[in-house]
């Protein structure tokens, strides 16, 4: 092909097609957040006077908005597969448009509740003949840049819907005082009509938009529930997996607290309709700067630290706005808690997306989604009748009294549980015991490492491989151990296990592939046995005379080879390691990357006990250490191991060459001219 014929990957959004049907998913998107911010302030303006009466009737709103989908999601998914996906959609709409716009022309509780269901039940019809058309529009290498943008538009639409509300208000209370006629009007009506409007938008794109396949296979999704206990079957027996759903989906709840009382605590607070819109946006705005700036401002510290950190800090912040009277410092506490919902959120669906297999990926996020969504379903249910329960009090503390409601008790019991949750999450999944928290903040916050967990300070140089099976390592450290004594460096290379006469006798027995009824515990002691050996007669001596130290293998091995790849217990394999090596940390730590099905192809000869194992097991292996190097990237250099074996030599020298000891022997020539078979 010329290079006249070679074109560069058009965008999605160059899809004239899907371009339209984004735009309508847009729109309704803005829609759908005005839409419950409207309902929910109406009925906190219709029951305004009596605060239980208030609190249950804004409860009963979300209720009401989010049953009918738990509920009768697959049975509307199944009777959506009949019809034709573009009637569906325009149908629904105009259906939207009729029921929302009727809701400020009647203006009772009773109707906001049936219109609230109403147009739930609508919804069912009109997201799965979306989700199904979106593949018939794009190619399917776009796909995932079209979903990405369908994510973009549901949640970046909520602060300008918020806005927008807020905007709104305002117009409701100038009309209502300067029209004599609009005096009865609640404040929320415009916005109200501008919901129904936006819905009748869609229906016109909709309507317009051809190339729509009438039915390409069915659509319907199995049941909420039944989703839940398949999801766990799949994510239960996962340590790491297992602690980031609970903390998310701890964080989650805290945040349905927020929601269900937000409505009644501003109104509590002295603000009206745009107040609350204000703190509605002040949440989404906070999410948006935690994760697109708390990760690049805490880039050293560990990831599952500040996992645990976020939501301890959230539960932290939404006490305090429990218990803070002032609208204006609630609103900035709001953005807090945002930033740290945020960071929670983004650092679970990474960590979740590295640690599980492909093939339970779509599973493991479908159980979150779902488990979020009912666990949103029973705080937001619970957390208004707590508060109607519990009434208004004031307390008197000599002349001064102090206002305390429902609504304060929701927020101060979501952001007790949040911090319960962030500290067990803290201890469940800290990946540097040891080094203490605030040390480790303040180090992260300076953009260092900290102090105690950088390499035993020793004359010489401590450089370690970490590998999976096949990967080049044992190629690239014997190039480099060469690269450096041609410079004139004292180096000692080594490798593990074997390397003392006692590593030789625990080495046949660990790769023995006869040797198939060794347990997990017992090779990961005969593992720590033979590191403490090869510590103590060889890595520490050569290090306190100053040599370069390059070792095939260190403690990262055992992280990954028996704590995910056997599935121990990963604090136990450390801790026992670190006894074992008395903590000595290497300068620097290697990773050659490289996927199991390609390492396993480059091996040679009879394979031994560990290449023996499954694709699965070295799968685990290959996360296990991405996600070690993803939470020291201080001490990791990560390279592809499927680039040029010349390229891949390139790369560690030029890594290396910054950390050697002063004064630098006079460089030779680079020794890359002949590179023998890559082999582990």
């Amino acid at each position: 092909m010329t290079a006249r014929g070679r074109r560069q990957p058009t965008h999605v959004l160059a899809n004239a097609s899907f371009r339209r049907l984004w735009t309508a998913m847009s729109v309704c998107s803005l829609g759908d957040w005005l839409n419950i911010l409207a309902l929910t302030a109406l009925a906190g303006n219709l029951t305004q006077g009596d605060y239980r009466t208030q609190s249950l009737a804004v409860g009963g709103v979300f209720i009401a908005k989010m049953l009918p989908a738990v509920l009768l999601g697959p049975l509307a998914g199944a009777f959506a597969d009949r019809f034709d996906r573009r009637v569906t959609m325009f149908s629904s709409d105009l259906a939207r448009f009729a029921v929302v716009l009727s809701i400020p022309l009647i203006g009772s509780y009773q109707w906001i509740i049936v219109a609230t269901i109403l147009v739930e039940c609508v919804n069912l019809f009109w997201v799965p003949a979306k989700d199904a058309t979106v593949p018939n529009l794009v190619p399917k290498e776009q796909l995932e840049s079209a979903n990405q943008l369908n994510l973009l538009v549901t949640y970046g639409s909520a602060p300008i819907a918020a806005i927008l509300f807020t905007a709104l208000s305002v117009v409701g209370d100038v009309l209502k005082s300067a029209v004599p006629f609009l005096s009865g009007m609640d404040p929320t009506g415009p916005a109200l009509v501008v919901n129904a409007c936006a819905y009748l938008v869609s229906a016109f794109l909709i309507f317009t938009l051809r190339g729509i396949p009438k039915r390409d296979g069915a659509i319907s999704t199995p049941s909420v529930l039944k989703q839940i206990v398949e999801g766990w079957r799949f994510v239960g027996g996962n340590r790491l997996v297992r602690g980031l759903i609970i903390g998310m989906l701890g964080a989650f709840a805290a945040g349905g607290a927020v929601v269900g009382v937000a409505k009644i605590y501003v109104g509590a607070l002295g603000g009206g309709d745009a107040a609350y819109g204000v703190v509605f946006a002040a949440v989404f705005v906070g999410m948006a700067l935690g994760m697109f700036f708390g990760l690049r401002l805490l880039r050293e510290l560990s990831r599952r630290r500040l996992f645990g950190l976020a939501i301890t800090v959230a539960g932290v912040v939404l006490v305090a706005i429990a218990l803070v009277h002032n609208l204006v410092i609630v609103v900035m506490l709001t953005v807090l808690l945002g930033a740290c919902a945020g960071i929670a959120w983004i650092i679970g669906y990474t960590l979740i997306g590295l640690e599980v297999e492909d093939s339970m990926r779509g599973r493991t996020f479908s159980f979150l989604q779902s488990t979020a969504r009912v666990t949103l379903l029973f705080v937001v249910a619970a957390a208004n009748p707590l508060a109607a329960l519990f009434g208004a009090h004031a307390l008197r503390l000599g002349d001064l009294v102090y206002q305390f409601d429902g609504s304060n008790l929701v927020l101060v019991i979501g952001g007790v549980l949040a911090t319960v949750v962030g500290v067990l999450a803290l201890r469940h999944m800290d990946d540097r015991k040891g080094v203490s928290l605030s040390e480790d903040l303040i180090a992260a916050v300076r953009g260092e490492r900290p102090q105690s967990e950088t390499a035993e300070q020793v004359p010489g140089l401590f450089v370690a491989f970490e590998g999976g099976e096949g990967s080049g390592k044992t190629t690239q450290s014997r190039l480099l151990a060469i690269w450096l004594r041609d410079q004139g460096f004292d180096v000692v290379q080594t490798r593990e296990p074997g390397s003392t006469k006692v590593g030789m006798r625990l080495r046949a027995i660990l790769l023995d592939a006869a040797e198939r009824g060794l347990s997990a515990r017992a090779e990961a002691l005969l593992y720590a046995a033979d590191r403490a050996e090869h510590v103590e007669k060889v890595i520490r001596p050569a290090l306190y005379r100053g040599s370069l130290v390059i070792s095939d293998r260190y403690v990262d091995s055992s992280l990954a080879y028996q704590g995910a790849g056997r599935a121990l217990d990963p604090d136990d394999v450390s801790k026992v390691n670190a006894w074992a090596t008395g903590g000595l940390v290497p300068h620097l730590t290697v990773l050659i990357d490289t996927p199991p099905e390609v390492g396993l192809t480059r091996l040679g000869g009879a394979a031994d006990r560990i290449e023996s194992e499954p694709l699965e097991f070295h799968e685990r292996v290959r996360k296990e250490f991405r996600t070690l190097a993803a939470a020291d990237p201080g001490r990791y250099l990560v390279v592809d191991g499927t680039l040029p074996p010349e390229q891949i030599t390139r790369l560690i020298q030029d890594r290396v060459h910054e950390i050697l000891p002063d004064p630098v022997p006079q460089e030779s020539e680079d020794i890359t001219g002949t590179m023998p078979a890559i082999r582990d």
